[in-house]
């Protein structure tokens, strides 16, 4: 069964989520500050946590870096908070959705259940796409190392994430907003200067021929494509 765990300060709000998440079939625990998240997080690690920014001891973005430091659970914060500059900072802390209060149960619980689908589907697909092996490249995306003619690349943290995204879906088209949403989260779904900076450094490291690029492939107008 599913275990999330809610970190939440208003009672009646944890009660409404626990009746609705119980209700289908998750095992609920909840905390009302951000120590007992993290000791609960410890003790019985979540596979989701709906978390709110604004706790009694520390700030919300604080716990979810903690978390961070070991924990791989989809994080789907559901704050008050609503300024997009507060929402970037949560998603570049690891945040993995940002629900804005008040907001729909229904739309609560179709976002919890996308998050942990796509962490069930990366986690299958770990092992399937650990090493991808071309023509002039190698790639381990567990041990994040990537080699080409015997030489160890340097990628940045933001290459690797990018680069993960298009090799989970190798041999399909990414679009462009799904690519900048996942990489650099909602507020940038139209900012494709940033999809071409990055691809172009992707190419000079690992393409023989950056100008006619065999795996790292653009779809013009539309996304880009891995291809083996």
């Amino acid at each position: 069964m599913t275990r999330v765990l809610v970190v939440e300060d208003e009672p009646q709000l944890v009660r409404a989520l626990e009746i609705n998440l119980r209700a289908r079939k998750y095992v609920v625990d909840a905390a009302a500050d951000g120590m007992t998240a993290l000791a609960l997080a410890a003790a019985n690690p979540p596979d989701a946590v709906l978390l709110d920014l604004g706790l009694p001891d520390m700030d919300g973005i604080e716990v979810m870096k903690r978390l961070r430091s070991w924990s791989r659970a989809p994080v789907l914060v559901v704050s008050a908070r609503n300024t997009s500059d507060e929402k970037v900072e949560a998603l570049d802390a690891g945040a993995d959705d940002y629900i804005t209060k008040p907001f729909s149960m229904d739309e609560l619980l179709a976002r919890l259940r996308a998050a942990t689908r796509r962490t069930e589907s990366e986690a299958r697909g770990e092992e399937e796409l650990a090493v991808v092996a071309t023509s002039g490249f190698t790639i381990d995306l567990l041990a994040k190392k990537a080699r080409r003619g015997g030489t160890d690349l340097r990628l940045t943290p933001t290459e690797w994430h990018l680069l993960e995204v298009l090799i989970r879906s190798r041999g399909k088209l990414v679009s462009q907003r799904q690519l900048l949403q996942e990489v650099w989260g909602p507020s940038y779904r139209t900012q494709s200067n940033y999809l071409r900076v990055y691809m172009a450094q992707l190419r000079r490291k690992l393409e023989a021929d950056p100008s006619r690029p065999k795996h790292l492939i653009t779809a013009p107008g539309m996304g880009y494509r891995f291809e083996v």
